[in-house]
């Protein structure tokens, strides 16, 4: 939303991403009600995807994974037609899966500040890093839509608030940690694929936030860096 320890394991953030990601969105030319007979322009992939027959014609076992797919992660209409944003978000988890354990690989987050949280808009990763050493993650994250885009650069925790509720958008905001301005990691309760995205905040899924919640601490280092798709 719009407002924001140590620890010896490691990578344990990484089988969230590495999971079977089984079972988002497209231009459906049916209603969200019903189920849609056409196939899209990325059928082939969208079946591959979700271990479908990959012969891009629609049945009616391909509208029902899709459709499942599209209610999962809270994207409308869920019609099961396989669209571009549907492809989109799952190439994106594609390539966060392929991210693996070495999420700094590119060197982009620093490794001279000891403990800092990192995170990367364009893939939609989080983790947190201690020097060159991966001590969490890397986690998804859903962070800002378009128009409430979460800021880039480099920030601190500043204040730290387990149980904070957004007075502002009227939503709970579980262990929230602010880093910039209103903007900080918490839980959120809805699917880190959901689009458009959050006011601003780094959402996390409830387990990763408490990780980040017993790792992190007042005045350590935030660094983001990157571009959200569509923003």
């Amino acid at each position: 939303m719009g407002e924001k320890r140590r620890g010896a394991v490691v990578l344990l953030g990484v089988a969230g991403l590495l999971a079977p990601l089984t079972l988002a969105l497209g231009a459906a030319p049916a209603s969200a009600a019903s189920c849609t007979a056409q196939a899209g322009p990325h059928q082939k992939k969208v079946e591959k995807f979700l271990g479908r027959t990959v012969d891009g014609r629609q049945s009616a076992g391909d509208c029902t994974a899709i459709r499942a797919f599209q209610k999962k992660h809270g994207i409308t209409p869920a019609a099961g037609y396989a669209g571009s944003v549907t492809w989109g978000v799952m190439d994106l988890m594609n390539k966060q899966k392929a991210v693996g354990n070495r999420p700094n690989r590119d060197g982009r987050c620093p490794t001279n500040r000891g403990r800092i949280a990192c995170v990367n808009l364009t893939l939609q990763i989080s983790w947190i890093q201690d020097g060159s050493r991966l001590k969490y993650g890397p986690v998804p994250v859903r962070t800002g839509r378009n128009g409430d885009e979460t800021r880039t650069g480099s920030k601190k925790v500043y204040l730290r608030n387990i149980d904070h509720h957004s007075s502002l958008y009227d939503v709970p905001m579980p262990y929230a940690q602010f880093f910039d301005g209103g903007q900080a990691f918490h839980a959120a309760s809805v699917s880190m694929w959901n689009p458009p995205g959050s006011r601003g905040c780094v959402n996390l899924r409830k387990a990763d936030a408490k990780k980040y919640w017993s790792y992190l601490r007042n005045g350590d280092d935030v660094f983001v860096y990157g571009r959200k798709s569509g923003t």
